[in-house]
């Protein structure tokens, strides 16, 4: 495993992570964000994690931010609040290094700690990687939803993963 610190993020990890998420929001469908975010809106979406939910940074061992992950409610209705999703990303060239996954352990410590009850990810696809990343930490595919999503002109599934913590 590629050594990574894992923390909370802050708003001055803001280009590192926006670098990391704009390059899957503009080159693969592990996003289904279709417009590249800024650094202020960036900033924005960390805030608005913070408190009860997260992000997370994996930084290596020069200081880098080489990944994220974050907690979002996976509702807005409040009979929802006690369950979140989950989203992991890794730059480009530390994939396949164990980052994603020490990210993922963390965060599902996170969300436990938190209170947090249900646990989702939602992965295009599916990603067979991503997919396999999440049963190793006890995630199941609880269904699949058809053609729900458009990216780069073709219709996307989406598999719905769930863990209870």
């Amino acid at each position: 495993m590629h050594e990574v610190q894992i923390r909370l993020a802050t708003t001055a990890d803001a280009a590192a992570i926006s670098e990391i998420y704009n390059k899957q929001v503009t080159e693969s469908t592990h996003t289904l964000d279709l417009v590249p975010r800024s650094i202020e809106e960036q900033e924005a979406w960390i805030e608005a994690r913070s408190g009860g939910l997260a992000v997370l940074a994996a930084e290596d061992a020069d200081g880098a931010v080489v990944g994220f992950a974050s907690l979002s409610f996976y509702r807005d209705r409040p009979g929802y609040n006690t369950s979140v999703e989950d989203s992991v990303y890794v730059a480009d060239g530390h994939q396949g290094k164990g980052i994603g996954a020490a990210l993922l352990a963390e965060l599902i410590d996170t969300a436990t700690n938190r209170g947090f009850h249900a646990m989702f990810a939602r992965i295009v696809g599916p990603q067979q990687a991503s997919v396999t990343l999440h049963e190793r930490y006890g995630f199941e595919v609880i269904g699949v939803e058809r053609e729900v999503a458009r990216k780069f002109g073709r219709w996307h599934d989406v598999a719905i993963m769930q863990r209870l913590l």
